[in-house]
């Protein structure tokens, strides 16, 4: 069945967000005591920020969130761009009738910051966030929940992402995955979750799409 639906995560595969990431992470390791490398800040992008803390200290899981998001929402605009192509391909594909969603695990607020600062943010006709769903990804109920408020079909989906959890959703819920090479966890890494799809350039998008 031919491509009519495209989910996005965002943060490492539509907008470049990894500066910001990893600065508010090692700042927040900093502010309780602790040193955290940039190879082991990256090693905690993707799962929701609870998730990441827990690991840490269990004590503290809620004040190191909120020092995180302090630290992130103070500097965001500073940070933030579209990676190369992403808008032109964006507005290409709503422009040939593509229905475009965001499924993420970040928080509504952040991510609408995000788009608008990278000017995406009048493209997507939903946007699943941590705030939406009980399970984030890997769990396929945020793209399952896209999928209804597109009223799409899984045959026809393609969920794009830079993270094992994108394409491990994307498995779950039975729908066509594709990874993004440039992706801090490195090709090779998503290549080891059998993507349907690698892409080199948000540009390989158009291609697969039929555009």
């Amino acid at each position: 069945m031919s491509i009519h639906t495209l989910l996005f995560d965002l943060d490492g595969t539509l907008i470049d967000t990894n500066e910001l990431i990893i600065t508010s992470f090692m700042y927040t390791f900093q502010q309780y005591g602790r040193e955290l490398s940039r190879e082991q800040a990256i090693e905690f992008i993707g799962p929701p920020l609870r998730d990441s803390f827990e690991q840490v200290d269990p004590e503290k899981v809620e004040a190191m969130v909120e020092t995180y998001r302090e630290h992130n929402l103070f500097h965001h605009d500073d940070f933030v761009t579209a990676f190369p192509n992403v808008v032109e391909v964006i507005d290409t594909l709503k422009m040939n009738g593509f229905k475009l969603g965001i499924v993420t695990t970040k928080m509504r607020r952040t991510v609408e910051m995000g788009l608008k600062v990278t000017g995406l943010d009048s493209y997507f006709e939903t946007i699943i966030t941590l705030d939406d769903v009980t399970h984030a990804k890997p769990h396929p109920e945020p793209i399952l929940k896209a999928m209804r408020e597109l009223d799409a079909d899984a045959a026809s989906i393609v969920m794009v992402g830079d993270n094992s959890h994108d394409i491990e959703a994307g498995h779950n819920a039975g729908v066509r995955t594709a990874a993004v090479a440039w992706s801090l966890k490195g090709k090779e890494k998503l290549l080891e979750y059998n993507p349907t799809y690698m892409l080199d350039d948000m540009r390989d998008l158009l291609k697969i799409a039929g555009v």
